[in-house]
């Protein structure tokens, strides 16, 4: 094992994001023993409690050691991978490190990966040329980096794997495309969203190649679901399904639940979306009955502000907000995440619609980092595109109120005096009853409806 005796070794730990999370499950190793690694580049994927990210090592050296195999769940402030930073020179040029002045060793020492935000900030510090390579070799060198550089990687990973940043590569792996086979239109041959989504529209002639491949890419350690016979399967919580568990056992267990329901008439919801549709300042954005639904809920906030707020335990007291960050429940292929928009209530219906259209793209490419999942105050979760009618939503931890939104179906309804085909939709809210009593949760709900059905509502409401 090694030690931090020998000074040219450095122990690069998992890193602490800052939002609370303890540990990480080491998704993928880059790199292997006696692989060449640089400053910035990604030496592995992990999956903490809230997203998957590329981890990158900040310092030049050969790897060592990999202290943990795929699949191993790491605590924060754990040394994951050790790497001599020596270079190798050869006896006579070992004096060569003094170089680099006693100020700068603390400081590359003291350096923390950044786990979320898919980098490292460029460096003020200025490293000395390598004595041990040739000119014309230190130009091969620095064209490769330049170019893994624009990849979001280092040199051993852009010769290693095909060009492409990771939330392309996390949509490759979502869609089952391999990127070896993807032709690349960005840049310097960086693979791009688009060229994944060609590939998957393209004849499934190229698919082949890539089932056979599979099988060799994956690793060697053991599979995470062990089967106990054949009539049952063990598949280890970790990651996303753990904290999701472990949060909705605590809101449950902690926040005493009151679910109100209510049936409303959306057709004239309905019409406005395919009218938006076609107005020239919601073109290219995201305009579907999940914005007016959003919308009409911003509306019931600003009428009845108490509901918007959290219960501070340790001081007993009920903290009001007066900003609402929006959280859209979101199943992903890790699980489910709530994403918020921040400060929701000061956006306009177009801008409302892109924040919904950048969460949403977030989310379904595995790049919502932690910081966007902290700090809501409500949720709308819509169990609708499962063709599901309503359900019982729990709260997210902290925050007051949650609305479902059922499938909207065309069912017979009494219009105008007669029976008509409508389209109609059920509504649930489910509030923390410490903060929201019966009447204002009541009211919430009613205003909700009320501009679901009358949408020109959110003219002389909003």
């Amino acid at each position: 094992m090694t030690t931090m005796t020998d000074a040219s070794v450095r122990e690069f730990k998992m890193p602490d994001v800052g939002e609370g999370l303890t540990e990480a499950e080491i998704l993928k190793w880059y790199v292997q023993p006696g692989d060449t690694v640089t400053d910035g580049q990604v030496v592995c994927e992990v999956e903490t409690a809230k997203a998957a990210v590329e981890l990158p090592i900040p310092y030049d050296g050969v790897v060592r050691e990999l202290r943990f195999a795929e699949g191993t769940t790491v605590d924060v402030g754990t040394a994951i991978i050790t790497v001599d930073v020596s270079g190798g020179a050869p006896a006579e040029e070992a004096p060569a490190p003094a170089e680099e002045t006693p100020a700068e060793e603390p400081e590359r020492q003291g350096r923390q990966p950044v786990l979320v935000g898919y980098g490292v900030a460029e460096s003020s510090t200025r490293r000395r040329p390598r004595k041990t390579a040739a000119p014309a070799e230190e130009a091969v060198q620095a064209a490769t980096a330049l170019q893994s550089e624009l990849n979001g990687h280092g040199t051993q990973a852009a010769a290693a794997r095909p060009l492409a940043k990771p939330p392309v590569r996390k949509l490759a792996k979502d869609l089952g495309v391999d990127l070896a086979s993807v032709r690349p239109s960005g840049p310097d041959g960086i693979i791009t969203r688009e060229d994944v989504h060609a590939a998957v529209a393209s004849v499934p002639a190229p698919a082949a190649p890539a089932a056979v491949e599979a099988p060799a890419a994956v690793p060697a350690p053991a599979p995470a679901v062990t089967y106990d016979g054949a009539r049952e399967t063990r598949i280890p919580v970790k990651g996303v399904r753990k904290a999701t568990a472990q949060a909705m056992v605590g809101s449950a267990f902690t926040a005493p639940h009151v679910t109100e329901f209510v049936t409303v008439d959306v057709t004239r919801t309905m019409k406005l979306v395919e009218e938006l549709k076609q107005d020239k300042d919601m073109q290219g954005l995201r305009v579907n009955p999940l914005l007016l639904i959003a919308k009409a809920l911003l509306v019931a906030i600003r009428r009845n502000p108490d509901v918007n707020a959290s219960w501070d335990e340790a001081n007993q007291e009920i903290v009001r907000k007066h900003y609402v960050n929006l959280g859209i429940a979101a199943a992903t292929p890790r699980g489910l995440i709530v994403p918020n928009i921040k400060d929701a209530h000061d956006k306009t219906l177009p801008q409302l619609a892109e924040a919904l259209g950048e969460l949403v793209a977030t989310a379904r490419e595995g790049r919502t980092s932690p910081a966007a999942m902290q700090g809501g105050t409500v949720t709308i979760t819509n169990v609708g595109v499962f063709g599901v009618d309503t359900g019982t939503p729990i709260l997210n931890p902290g925050e007051s109120a949650i609305l479902a939104v059922g499938a909207i179906k065309l069912q017979p309804w009494v219009h105008k005096g007669k029976v008509k085909p409508r389209q109609v939709t059920t509504l649930a809210l489910s509030f923390d009853h410490r903060l929201v009593d019966g009447e204002l949760g009541s009211k919430v709900l009613a205003d909700v409806a009320a501009v679901l059905e009358q949408p020109k509502r959110l003219i002389t409401w909003g």
